[in-house]
């Protein structure tokens, strides 16, 4: 399979009345830590919350009319259903689209209002992919691919094109993977400009297919293909894929945990007010990881922004624990008058805020006349959770945790 780069600008020209060339933000707090210049691609705040509409409206733009006609069908989690809905609705084709089961329900109905049929399926994309091919057959349909096809993969390419555009010094790109349609495309598009840029790719530790056909290992086995960047948990990578594109084109691939990106995912709202997916963040935590070479002027691209609002109070709590912001004490004291008292003037002192409060008296690890009392604090930074344990010891306070 191949795509060139006059593919991918033709793609450009043929959707850029309706995809948005979406900014380029710099990111001073990224930037700091990483002492190099950041950029943030940000593709969550493209119609649909994601890129995937670039290759969805390429692709059924350029269908015959007697294809379109038949309908489309399409396999996703979320992102490429959505982007396919709209697409096909702003080109006057019916479209069905079969979601695992475990999918967002903001992505489900957000796919029903773009006008598709939804089918719930399977437990992860893979087993929602078998039966969309299955339909294909039955109903005859076109199989709108999310990134085996030259036209979805071109149309991807164009988030390259315009980071180029507007960055042509960029030094490097870091880009999730799921099936590879974006990175592909992107790295299509930058390395034929400027061979020198450096692309790298970002998969989650829970789906780590990809990244162990590219370092030529057996990954680790998966404790599960459930992630918080749902959107690139793919349990079986695309050979044709990796030969086309990904062993050509792609100059490295590192993993991030689940806690590293909810850690990404807190990092961008509070200081760049990003609201941002898993799969989105993804490429943050990698760069945070400090094992890409980036150069002096780096581009994350930032996939998507359709996060369900019942994970982000889960996601933001691991997320802010991780960089020190918010903490978890427990201790045990005596129950007795005054104890409680004592330990809140302690961490009064120390400047923390407390959010919660638990005292559990019934523990049987506990002596008579002991209670255990959890603290959830707000805290600066991992230091100053050092300084707070430090002064509740000094003050002679058992901590247990």
């Amino acid at each position: 399979m191949k795509v060139s780069l006059e593919d991918i600008r033709a793609a450009h020209e043929r959707i850029r009345k309706v995809v948005r060339n979406t900014p380029i933000e710099p990111s001073s707090a990224a930037g700091r830590f990483l002492d190099t210049e950041v950029f943030l691609k940000c593709e969550n705040l493209q119609l649909t919350g994601s890129f995937k509409i670039r290759g969805a409206y390429n692709k059924i733009s350029t269908l015959t009319p007697e294809e379109k006609k038949r309908g489309v069908i399409a396999s996703s989690a979320g992102n490429h259903a959505q982007g396919v809905a709209l697409s096909s609705s702003k080109l006057g084709v019916k479209s069905t689209i079969v979601m695992p089961k475990n999918a967002s329900i903001i992505k489900q109905m957000a796919t029903k209002n773009y006008g598709a049929d939804v089918v719930l399926y399977g437990e992860v994309y893979d087993d929602a992919y078998q039966h969309a091919r299955e339909i294909e057959k039955q109903k005859g349909a076109v199989f709108i691919h999310p990134y085996e096809d030259p036209m979805v993969i071109a149309g991807q390419g164009t988030v390259g094109l315009e980071i180029f555009e507007a960055m042509p010094d960029v030094e490097s790109v870091v880009v999730a993977i799921g099936g590879g349609g974006l990175i592909s495309g992107t790295a299509t598009a930058l390395k034929a400009l400027n061979p020198k840029i450096k692309v790298y790719g970002v998969v989650a530790e829970n789906a780590p297919a990809v990244y162990g056909l590219f370092k030529k290992t057996v990954p680790p086995q998966a404790p599960s293909y459930l992630s918080i960047a749902d959107g690139i948990a793919v349990k079986k990578p695309s050979e044709m894929m990796f030969e086309s594109f990904l062993s050509r084109l792609v100059d490295d691939i590192v993993t991030v945990s689940e806690d590293e990106i909810a850690e990404a995912i807190a990092v961008l709202l509070e200081r760049s007010k990003m609201v941002v997916e898993g799969s989105g963040a993804i490429t943050l935590a990698a760069a945070f990881q400090k094992k890409l070479k980036l150069g002096a002027k780096t581009c994350l691209v930032l996939g998507g922004g359709n996060i369900d609002l019942n994970l982000v109070g889960e996601i933001l709590d691991r997320g802010l624990s991780r960089n020190g912001r918010v903490a978890r004490i427990e201790v045990v004291v005596d129950d007795r008058p005054g104890s409680l008292q004592k330990l809140t003037a302690i961490i009064a002192e120390s400047a923390a805020n407390i959010l919660e409060v638990e005292h559990d008296r019934t523990d049987p690890s506990l002596h008579i006349r002991e209670t255990r009392i959890s603290f959830v604090l707000e805290t600066k930074d991992a230091n100053h959770i050092v300084q707070i344990r430090s002064a509740l010891k000094g003050a002679g306070v058992r901590i247990i945790k």
